[in-house]
């Protein structure tokens, strides 16, 4: 696979507050990367480093193949960004705006898939100054994919849009990935990551804590299974016993364990009634991307800290 974002041991100081601490990940061609993180991790200055806005303080950061710095619309024509905040002249219309838009570029997405895309059609004839949050927000996306980009970076791009929407935005994300482009996305709703991204940094204190998919996140955080099911009350209480993390209330064993496959051959060890039923109300839940993070996130030394960026 190509490796279309490269950033390697990036370190980045505002004064006296250090955000970023050799930063190092990769991303390869048409996968969608996630930076989580709490405030002031240093999502947002990740993304400003990467679209050419911040300089770092060390190390180096790529975007297909360029330093953003000094790669000038080069670069720029073959990358599409949503800021976390944006602002737009307020007597253009959505169409307007989006036809200015595609004037830049040389080999632009068509119009109409444009508002197709993103939810506008209804909207292109509003004033931008009109607009709601959410429709802002939208067309925000929008002008990001009006070049046709290789590379997308979206910092936060959901925020303000309504369940509807936020479903309407997820499928325009996944249908750029299985166009092959590749995107870098802030967010801070988990479920938006746990859906979209094939994989997920955890940024925490500057650096990428744990780098993975959901699963992967789960294992790094030491989460086990989440299972539940129904045994007689003497043998519930016994599978407590014998497996930590189980625990037993009446004839209900539920809890977290590290081997599922080690708990199976022991539920086969019981009498046939009484094994029917544990198989028959058994319920496996892997861990959530939720449960990692949160385990990940509280291992830091001071979670308290605070940023501006």
């Amino acid at each position: 696979m190509t490796t279309v974002v490269q950033v390697d041991r990036v370190s980045k100081s505002f004064g006296t507050q250090s955000v970023l601490r050799e930063l190092s990940f990769s991303i390869e061609q048409g996968e969608i990367f996630c930076l989580l993180g709490p405030n002031g991790a240093g999502k947002t200055t990740t993304l400003e480093i990467l679209e050419g806005f911040l300089t770092p303080d060390a190390g180096t950061a790529r975007v297909l193949g360029y330093d953003p710095l000094t790669s000038g619309d080069t670069l720029r024509r073959r990358v599409g960004v949503v800021l976390q905040e944006s602002g737009f002249p307020k007597f253009f219309r959505v169409g307007e705006m989006i036809d200015t838009w595609r004037s830049y570029y040389d080999e632009p997405l068509p119009y109409d898939d444009i508002l197709d895309l993103v939810g506008l059609r209804s909207d292109e004839t509003k004033l931008v100054r009109k607009l709601s949050g959410g429709q802002r927000r939208r067309l925000d996306f929008a002008l990001a994919v009006c070049g046709d980009p290789e590379v997308i970076f979206l910092d936060e791009p959901t925020t303000g849009f309504d369940p509807e929407a936020r479903a309407r935005c997820w499928e325009a994300i996944a249908d750029l990935r299985d166009l092959g482009k590749t995107i870098l996305l802030t967010t801070h709703y988990l479920d938006e990551a746990e859906r979209l991204a094939d994989r997920i940094a955890v940024l925490l204190e500057g650096a990428a804590g744990a780098i993975g998919s959901t699963q992967e996140l789960a294992q790094l955080a030491s989460l086990g299974v989440t299972v539940s099911f129904q045994a007689p009350a003497n043998e519930a209480e016994q599978l407590a016993r014998e497996f930590p993390g189980l625990a037993a209330i009446g004839e209900v064993v539920e809890g977290q364990i590290d081997d599922v496959r080690t708990l199976f051959r022991r539920l086969e060890t019981l009498e046939g009634h009484a094994a029917q039923r544990a198989y028959a109300t058994l319920r496996i839940q892997p861990p959530s991307l939720e449960q990692a993070y949160l385990a990940l996130v509280e291992r830091q030394p001071d979670p308290t800290r605070s940023a501006s960026r």
